[in-house]
């Protein structure tokens, strides 16, 4: 279904999306988006750094 949508169906939904929401809106919304990701992308690499540091310390604990 989303294979056949193309750049002209994508142009035509960002314009509704725009009329619908307004330039005000849909720039806080891209704003809040972008935060989520920053944030998500924070939380993986914290992630995996704390699982090396796990493995740090167990591989001490064996030796």
């Amino acid at each position: 279904m989303l294979n056949n949508i193309g750049l002209p169906g994508l142009i035509l939904i960002a314009v509704v999306f725009l009329v619908l929401f307004g330039k005000g809106k849909v720039s806080n919304l891209m704003g809040e988006v972008g935060k989520g990701i920053t944030a998500f992308k924070k939380g993986i690499n914290d992630g995996a750094q704390a699982s090396d540091e796990t493995k740090k310390v167990e591989e001490k604990d064996k030796a």
